[in-house]
């Protein structure tokens, strides 16, 4: 019992470090779910052209965050040091390259977007889904600058700057959506193009807020003091990209992992399609509080590697660990009791004309959750391990991890069951559990050898 003590005795702590960045998160996905809810009242078609279209946009999102990430481990460790300067000269040179990748990956997708018409996926989604990708795809500049501010702030262990950010976008991104999908209050009925729109917008209002109270706040000023300066880092720059070249790469991997099974649903027609997106959409949700946790993982690890205190370092990443642990117990219990249920608040039961479509959906989407339930617990773990080796800044072993588990396990079990052998998408997502379930463990196993290895070389 004490030595359990010696982990839980974190959990306030780290549910304090966490929650904000959890519901910052939540924020981020909430906008993707009023998406969701909101253009599934257009019918299945559109639900799965924002499948599509998000496809690409997340393949082009994951490396610029992946990029982004590197930053909270330096700013924590640099914290940990007390080093306001080196902090300062971290902050610069991230913000410089988030604004760079947020650039070319912006026009990149754009200049992707006659892709769309070469994938073989039905010509009515195909359509909706250029319209929304635009829209989406020049998002990326503001939301790849505020993700520089946010890592900042969170290696600073202060998380709730991006949470109020999220929350303010949220509030008025449910606005426009109202107005701009269906027409109301006077504006254009501008269908999923609407949505694409109002999320831009949002973003836009997240960094602005974002940049503000930063510069408002006292306890910021030291670093962002003098933050436009001459003479730049060469030596930084590639500590970052080092850092921040295999993050991405993770991201990357597990990001067109998921990708890839929109892509095979596709295949299948709109109705498999659009019953991944309402999967993947729920399971979206729960795995931002592993994202959050992980967060807290990265920046307690990155803490203590500044201190040099390898026995505290192990002991508050396990803390995280068998925190997170309980809470997919719980989402994995919650999507077996209502899997049935959870479907239909994407789904409009009123319109007859779409019955059949609408309760194949639904039966799909139910089977995938079931699955779903089982890959929480893995999923989940996996993204707080990886936290903590970032904290460690141990990147490029990981990241090998993450293509073998992704590309060389799951994905072809993917479209073995799911194409091969026409298990449908229910095969497709017994692949995405194989592939989370490996990365898991030989990520934990990673964790287990690198920290025993620091602690025997520091005792």
């Amino acid at each position: 019992m004490g030595s359990l003590t010696a982990y839980t005795k974190e959990f306030n702590y780290n549910l304090k470090l966490a929650t904000p960045v959890i519901t910052a998160l939540l924020g981020h996905t909430f906008v993707q779910l009023v998406d969701n809810i909101m253009v599934g009242q257009l019918g299945t078609a559109s639900l799965a052209a924002i499948s599509l279209g998000n496809s690409f946009f997340w393949v082009a999102m994951s490396i610029g965050i992946g990029f982004s990430t590197a930053i909270t481990p330096l700013i924590a460790e640099a914290d940990g040091q007390g080093n306001i300067i080196k902090g300062r000269k971290v902050l610069i040179h991230g913000l410089l390259l988030c604004i760079f990748l947020g650039i070319v990956l912006s026009i990149s997708v754009l200049l992707a977007q006659p892709l769309l018409y070469k994938m073989g996926q039905p010509d009515q989604v195909v359509d909706f889904a250029y319209k929304y990708l635009f829209w989406v795809g020049i998002s990326l500049i503001p939301l790849l600058i505020f993700q520089a501010f946010k890592q900042f702030s969170d290696g600073l262990s202060y998380t709730k700057p991006s949470m109020y950010a999220s929350l303010l976008a949220n509030f008025f991104n449910v606005i426009l959506n109202y107005m701009l999908i269906f027409g109301n209050w006077g504006a254009p009925a501008m269908g999923i193009e609407g949505a694409a729109i109002g999320t831009l917008v949002s973003r836009l209002l997240a960094l602005i807020f974002m940049i503000a109270y930063l510069f408002i706040d006292k306890k910021f000023s030291p670093y962002v003091r003098n933050i436009v300066r001459k003479g730049l880092d060469k030596l930084l720059f590639i500590k970052i990209f080092k850092l921040g070249f295999p993050s991405a790469a993770i991201v990357f991997f597990e990001v067109t992992f998921f990708t890839c099974a929109v892509w095979l649903s596709g295949l299948l027609g709109k109705n498999p399609q659009a019953a991944n997106q309402i999967a993947l959409n729920l399971s979206t949700v729960t795995f931002m509080f592993a994202m959050g946790f992980g967060v807290a993982a990265m920046i307690r690890v990155g803490n203590q590697k500044g201190k040099r205190n390898y026995i505290e370092l192990r002991r508050v990443a396990l803390s995280i660990f068998l925190l997170i642990f309980i809470f997919d117990i719980i989402f994995c219990l919650f999507f077996l009791l209502f899997n049935d249920q959870l479907p239909w608040i994407y789904l409009d039961i009123e319109n007859s004309s779409n019955m059949s479509d609408i309760y194949e959906v639904v039966k799909l989407s139910a089977s995938l959750l079931i699955i779903s339930a089982f890959f929480q617990i893995s999923d989940g773990l996996q993204a707080v391990v990886l936290g903590a080796l970032r904290g460690l800044q141990d990147v490029n072993l990981p990241a090998l991890i993450a293509f073998f588990s992704y590309g060389l396990i799951g994905l072809p079990i993917s479209y073995f069951l799911g194409i091969k052998i026409e298990y449908g998408v229910t095969g497709i997502w017994i692949g995405l559990l194989a592939g989370l379930t490996s990365s898991s463990i030989l990520l934990l196993l990673r964790f287990q050898y690198l920290t025993k290895k620091l602690i025997n070389k520091n005792v």
